[in-house]
């Protein structure tokens, strides 16, 4: 089915969302204010939040503050100077997750290009701290490249998440448009070193459609996500955040997304979510197999006595 960009002057019916600010959504909301959390949720200005938060199964915690050292042209998250680190943001976002009574959680951050470490010591202690505030929940951590730093990437992986997410966003053409300091193969190249380093961990990531891309594009990126071992793969529809964001070049029908689905997982990814709304986090509690549960209990029964120790927080 194809589109004209002229013909879409406004979203079509099916991008259209419903509000849900039940007990459970304004709940959530105010807790994350008293908390002095972010959330890529609100920040990214995710069409999901009412359904997810309305739901608690699941949410996005943006860690490292709420200003990114990138200005990516797809992104809405402010973008400047960083405040100092909070280093009792990890025990804070513990805490929530137990009150809120999550099964799984979200760790995602603003891009830290501006430490030694791109925030991978706070990144790993927030997982620490929610294994031991709520053992039963599983973690996806989506963390930047890592500034191309495969020791950051270690320090990271050994705090043992379900799920590790890295978005390559685009396909290869459009990524030096689409992304700010990031390059295309270098999130391949995390992607693979994070099966190098933990094998059995499951790998994630997505794509926006509707820059300008084509279908043979998008097939092409399966096909390199899947050249490196990704297992998961989500796809949904770009939206202009701003009118200073990147415009919609088009949108695709819900019959495109179901195709696209279809093909990835001919491709042989484990899972794949594709459709209008989707996002990176979008039903990510559901994309969490019992193999991985399984390896989340060999974890916690192997470094339990390495939870009391002293965090290195190298910046």
């Amino acid at each position: 089915m194809a589109f004209k960009k002229e013909e879409y002057i406004r979203k079509p019916e099916w991008l259209k969302t419903k509000i849900n600010t039940n007990e459970a959504y304004t709940d959530l909301k105010k807790l994350m204010r008293e908390k002095g959390l972010n959330t890529v949720c609100e920040e990214a200005r995710c069409p999901n939040i009412h359904e997810c938060w309305s739901e608690r199964k699941t949410a996005t915690f943006m860690i490292l503050g709420s200003i990114c050292t990138r200005a990516c042209r797809f992104c809405a998250v402010n973008t400047g100077l960083p405040n100092e680190l909070d280093l009792n943001e990890p025990m804070r976002v513990a805490e929530s997750v137990k009150i809120m009574g999550l099964k799984h959680v979200v760790v995602t951050a603003v891009a830290r290009d501006d430490l030694n470490d791109a925030g991978a010591g706070v990144f790993a202690e927030t997982v620490r701290a929610i294994r031991r505030e709520v053992p039963g929940c599983t973690i996806e951590i989506l963390p930047s490249d890592m500034k191309g730093d495969y020791e950051n990437l270690r320090n990271l992986m050994s705090s043992g998440p379900d799920i590790f997410n890295h978005n390559i966003e685009t396909v290869r053409r459009l990524t030096p448009r689409v992304r700010a300091k990031a390059t295309y193969d270098r999130s391949l190249e995390l992607l693979r070193r994070v099966k190098e380093i933990a094998p059995d961990t499951p790998t994630k990531s997505s794509i926006m459609v509707g820059l300008g891309e084509t279908k043979e594009e998008i097939i092409q990126a399966m096909d390199d996500l899947r050249a490196h071992n990704v297992d998961i793969m989500t796809i949904g529809q770009y939206l202009q955040p701003t009118k200073k964001h990147l415009m919609v070049e088009r949108y695709y029908h819900p019959d495109e997304f179901a195709e696209l689905k279809e093909i990835a997982m001919t491709k042989g990814f484990s899972h794949c979510e594709a459709g209008p709304l989707v996002r990176s986090s979008y039903h990510a509690d559901e994309q969490v197999s019992n193999a991985s549960a399984q390896r989340r209990i060999k974890y916690m029964q192997g470094v339990e006595k390495q939870d009391n120790k002293e965090v290195d927080f190298s910046f």
